[in-house]
């Protein structure tokens, strides 16, 4: 049953990138927070392993508040996102450090401790 989900959550994103709008420019920088390391995940309110994280996500934003920034982003609510980060399954988690340069790339479901080791070897404590 988690196969099938995971496929359908797969052919949506196929067909949002596939239907998806205007000319995007390739422009992450304006969901990187500024001078601080940015963790983007980018998934949808209704894939099941993207709903997994949402616990997680919410949590790590409580406790890494002014330390690093957890961004959340929907990539059937918002295309152009999917478009801009090059993305091909969700969830996907992409680590900027504080300069804005892409530092890690992971696609599916990512624990809590490996989000947090990551954090910790980019340097937020």
């Amino acid at each position: 049953m988690k196969r099938f989900k995971l496929v359908i959550c797969l052919l949506s994103l196929t067909l949002v990138l596939a239907l998806g709008g205007n000319s995007i420019a390739n422009d992450q920088e304006k969901y990187i927070v500024p001078g601080k390391v940015t963790l983007i995940d980018l998934g949808s309110h209704k894939c099941l392993p993207c709903r997994m994280m949402t616990p997680i996500l919410n949590q790590l934003k409580r406790e890494y508040e002014n330390k690093a920034a957890i961004v959340f982003l929907d990539v059937w609510q918002d295309q152009e996102v999917a478009k801009v980060f090059g993305i091909r399954v969700i969830p996907t988690q992409v680590f900027f450090n504080e300069k804005g340069e892409e530092i890690l790339r992971h696609e599916g479901f990512m624990d809590k401790q490996t989000i947090v080791d990551q954090l910790a070897r980019m340097g937020v404590k």
